[in-house]
């Protein structure tokens, strides 16, 4: 017996929702194995489509994971050189930003 069997398995959802359809679009004088075969077919569609949108899904992923490759590789060159020249540049800046306000409340006080 093979471990996996070559007809795919459909989903209870897919059969409810392609019976749905068949007999929405059922016309007058249409027999139940007519209807039968039309929901068949919107089965079948369905199953099509829902593997087509795993093939996209999937390539997507695979061009999302090669991008975030790429720009992990360019943060990784680029950030040494920002890090020794940009930290320095900060930290004067927050430590005088620091003293200045310090001063301002000290004059306020005196002052008042």
């Amino acid at each position: 017996m093979s471990r996996y069997s070559k007809k795919q398995q459909l989903s209870p959802e897919t059969q409810e929702e392609s019976v749905k359809i068949a007999k929405a679009i059922q016309r007058p004088g249409q027999t139940k194995e007519q209807t039968k075969l039309i929901a068949q077919g919107i089965q079948k569609g369905i199953e099509l489509y829902k593997k087509q949108q795993k093939e996209r899904s999937r390539e997507l992923s695979k061009k999302l994971k090669k991008v975030t490759g790429k720009l992990s590789q360019l943060d990784e060159s680029i950030e040494p050189e920002l890090s020794e020249g940009a930290g320095c540049r900060q930290s004067y800046l927050a430590w005088g930003l620091l003293l200045l306000s310090w001063g301002g409340f000290a004059a306020y006080f005196v002052l008042s």
